[in-house]
């Protein structure tokens, strides 16, 4: 008989789970037993992947800062093993992009979470226990050339997780931060010229995001890097910046001699 998994019956939710990253986690989860809300801005494309998973997966359209209370009654009233925090927005440009965009970016990237972890982590310190995972991307823990809001935002995803682990995880509630390089998505697309050049030479499919993560939290890692050579980079971030900075300079003047 195969061994039970832990989140068999448990119920859970992913925002941005259109396509890409979401869908992969939508569909593990689903596969490990769980009951899944599907949550992307475009109903469409929310409810493609729930038809997908079947019966398991509940579709929900909406703005992912804004549909917690939404999810969690669709789901019974909680929401027992994992809040995914996948939603992001991919916003390039420099120090001189528009204000909407610097706005957009930290609504999506950062506040989102910090929304839905005030609404989450009532019932979830009540309990003694609830999981976040936020996906940051390794822009968070080192930076992206060409991605300024891209860049910062995620930066402060990374510190909320940090934040949330360091205070609440003597209560029971576990904080997952997903920090890949390149992954096979239409926001690797969207990144254009500076994604080709930095991130598409060693791109990863969804799954394995997925696979990482659920390594992970079998694991009890706070940090999960499906590229491990960015514990590398983020090591060499720490100990020698000046070096560091110099190397992404250099890799700023080829993308922009290309």
């Amino acid at each position: 008989m195969s061994p039970v998994s832990a989140y068999q019956d448990q119920r859970v939710v992913v925002t941005g789970a259109g396509g890409g990253i979401g869908a992969a986690l939508a569909h593990r989860f689903a596969a490990e037993g769980a009951t899944v809300v599907v949550n992307d801005l475009d109903p469409a494309r929310a409810a493609a992947v729930a038809a997908a998973i079947g019966p398991r997966a509940i579709p929900l359209a909406g703005d992912a800062s804004e549909i917690v209370a939404e999810a969690r009654e669709a789901l019974g009233g909680t929401v027992d093993t994992s809040y995914c925090a996948n939603a992001g927005l991919a916003s390039g440009g420099d120090a001189f992009a528009d204000e909407a965009v610097w706005e957009a970016a930290w609504d999506t990237n950062v506040m989102a979470h910090v929304r839905a972890a005030r609404l989450l982590l009532p019932d979830w310190l009540e309990r003694g226990s609830g999981r976040f995972v936020s996906t940051v991307s390794a822009a968070g823990l080192l930076t992206m050339i060409g991605a300024a809001p891209y860049s910062v935002t995620k930066h402060g995803a990374l510190a909320f997780a940090e934040w949330l682990s360091l205070t609440y995880r003597h209560r029971g509630v576990q904080v997952h931060a997903i920090c890949p390089q390149g992954v096979r998505t239409d926001m690797l697309t969207a990144a254009g010229s500076a994604g080709e050049l930095v991130l598409a030479p060693t791109a990863i499919e969804p799954e394995a995001v997925a696979d990482a993560l659920f390594d992970g939290m079998e694991k009890g890692r706070f940090l999960i890097l499906p590229h491990p050579e960015v514990a590398g980079y983020y090591a060499a971030r720490a100990t020698e910046p000046d070096r560091w900075l110099s190397n992404m300079s250099h890799l700023q003047q080829k993308w922009e001699t290309r």
